[in-house]
């Protein structure tokens, strides 16, 4: 267990070293001023809160929680919570920062901000899960607000824990009821149509304008699919309606793979039924790790973070990589995959199609005017069009990868927003 979590430690730094390397990065290539990259280059605030809950035992247990807020240059700090055992500041700093860059490049008016909890969400009941969530709300309750930083779902969070903070703080000002405070919450007190397919269909219209510019076929080309939770399920079924042939999916069990293709709808069903997509009938067992290297059109790891590194990078066989995975590919693969001509959609462009959503969320709450579901699904087409040709740009006129592409299009607009704001005092 010790080496687990040092392991997992070991990971979280490395992500917020590859975003750090990717900025710095960007900076040296915009011929950003010093005292920006010094104001740009680390969070505003992290916060730990230790508190108390009273369990269903009778007996009370400490916990800690954090909340980390990047500079607020373009608006309110964005960015989920997430309930883990193995939650640390630095992985919550980590996913912060990108989520900054992640809000810039998709062009939206808030800043990076991501929290969380140490704790097993699995082993404790729904009012403990209650209580703690509600406790959290309170101490982190000073620095969150609708104008100041909106949290959301994340890792084993959901429309649940969001209702108990919207209905802790209304609490806390006289009972008003404040749903522009968060985001994923119940459609009922003011969620958003459209929000559990944002990530993979905003993927899956970053696909389209890669293959576009790549002279390729949706229709007809083959896909692999590492990781089929929320993401990668509904990103394949975005792909198969749109004519391509998926011959592998995986979970955390392993993977399945048929070069004669597999029926999406057919696979989540056998999901749901077994717990995992391995044994599903008419194909060949493979591992997460041999469905990396297959020989398809379309890569799109899902699932967990440096899935490509140096080691297997040599051996992907892809020609797009659509990365809806938080940091799915390590720096050290990023540079042999672009050495490879292999066309690498990056993260913080590929998956902003769920914070996208999440700011239509914010904008219908504080209007008080909800749209329809195509409505939602038209401007995330807009959105994450104009974002993917922002990259592209940056990417062709720079002549660098597409992932430092994408960082120079996120700093780049935050730099310029710093700037004219200037620095205070």
């Amino acid at each position: 267990m010790a080496a687990t979590t040092e392991a997992k430690r070991k990971g979280e730094l490395k992500m917020l070293e590859t975003a750090r390397y990717f900025f710095d990065e960007a900076a040296k290539k915009l011929k950003l001023e010093d005292s920006l990259i010094e104001l740009l280059r680390y969070p505003k605030r992290r916060l730990i809160v230790n508190f108390p809950v009273r369990m269903d035992n009778g007996k009370v247990m400490n916990f800690e929680g954090y909340r980390v807020q990047c500079h607020p240059v373009l608006g309110p700090g964005k960015g989920g919570i997430r309930y883990h055992p193995d939650t640390t500041l630095d992985e919550v700093e980590a996913l912060a920062v990108l989520m900054n860059w992640k809000c810039a490049v998709a062009g939206l008016p808030f800043s990076g901000a991501k929290g969380g909890v140490r704790c097993n969400p699995k082993e404790m009941s729904v009012g403990e899960l209650e209580r703690l969530t509600r406790r959290y709300a309170a101490e982190i309750a000073p620095i969150i607000g609708p104008d100041v930083d909106i949290p959301a779902p994340d890792v084993y969070t959901s429309s649940r824990e969001m209702a108990w903070i919207v209905d802790t703080i209304s609490m806390h000002h006289n009972g008003e009821f404040m749903p522009g405070l968060v985001t994923g919450k119940p459609i009922l007190l003011g969620g958003s149509l459209g929000r559990e397919t944002a990530t993979a269909r905003g993927g899956f219209f970053c696909t389209l304008e890669a293959l576009k510019h790549l002279n390729m076929k949706l229709e007809g080309a083959t896909v692999a699919i590492q990781g089929f939770g929320n993401a990668g399920s509904y990103y394949a079924q975005f792909v198969q309606e749109a004519g391509a042939k998926i011959i592998a999916i995986s979970d955390s069990k392993g993977g399945i793979y048929n070069s004669k293709g597999l029926d999406y709808k057919a696979v989540l069903a056998f999901k749901k039924e077994t717990g995992t997509v391995v044994g599903f009938k008419g194909a060949d067992k493979i591992t997460n790790e041999e469905l990396l290297e297959l020989q398809c059109d379309i890569l799109a790891p899902s699932a967990l973070e440096d899935q490509l590194h140096e080691r297997n990078a040599p051996k992907v066989k892809a020609k797009v990589i659509c990365e809806l995975a938080n940091g799915p590919t390590t720096k050290e693969a990023d540079a042999i995959l672009h050495e490879r001509n292999i066309f690498v959609i990056p993260d913080i462009l590929a998956n902003a199609g769920g914070v996208t959503v999440s700011y239509f969320e914010w904008v219908q709450d504080r209007y008080r005017y909800f749209w329809d579901a195509e409505r939602v699904d038209e401007r995330l087409k807009i959105f994450m069009t104009e974002a993917f040709k922002r990259v592209l740009d940056m990417h062709l006129k720079h002549k660098v990868d597409m992932r430092t592409a994408a960082f120079m299009t996120a700093v780049s607009r935050v730099a310029e927003a710093a700037r004219a704001r200037g620095m205070y005092p």
